[in-house]
């Protein structure tokens, strides 16, 4: 796995996360988990300890559910294979603390354009479902969705998942910084 972005996209239990850690680790590099979640209540703190079973001792956990950007940057030293999972709880996160959500994005798009360290970044693919009914709920699907787009933009390789089963939709040596 060379320095540069991988952008893998997936609806919800598709298999994007056993991708990517399965990326990070064929990489052969010391494998770097940045965990957007917060267990806010007892089923997701049930879903974060499956994914820290699942992946092992041999991953380096850093919490990062608001400063992304600089969790990255601190970590890109050499050496490591960054994962991020996932792009779409740590929006949830940037709502929750009423921050400047697309001034975020861009700087973590922007960081990423220079990161000297493979990073997998993985997000859900929101926009595919209906109409949400609620005002909260459409502007997270909007928020979700211009991300995804900028995050698609600046990786050089981009996979969506779906059934467990990846398709690979871009695929440059160059950064695709926009």
């Amino acid at each position: 796995m060379r320095a540069g972005v991988t952008f893998i996209l997936g609806g919800a239990r598709s298999g994007k996360s056993a991708f990517a850690e399965q990326m990070v680790l064929a990489s052969g590099l010391k494998p770097v988990y940045l965990a957007t979640g917060q267990a806010w209540d007892g089923e997701m703190e049930n879903r974060i300890s499956l994914h820290r079973a699942r992946r092992g001792p041999s991953w380096k956990t850093v919490e990062a559910p608001l400063h992304l950007a600089q969790a990255i940057d601190a970590e890109a030293t050499g050496g490591n294979a960054i994962l991020v999972d996932c792009l779409t709880l740590w929006i949830t996160n940037l709502m929750m603390a009423e921050a400047d959500i697309a001034g975020e994005v861009e700087a973590l798009a922007r960081m990423l354009a220079t990161v000297k360290d493979p990073v997998v970044v993985v997000s859900n693919e929101t926009g595919l479902g209906i109409v949400p009914d609620n005002a909260m709920a459409r502007a997270f699907r909007d928020h979700a969705g211009l991300a995804n787009q900028r995050m698609a933009a600046v990786a050089q390789t981009v996979w969506f998942v779906a059934a467990g089963l990846p398709l690979l939709m871009k695929k440059t040596t160059e950064t695709q910084e926009k």
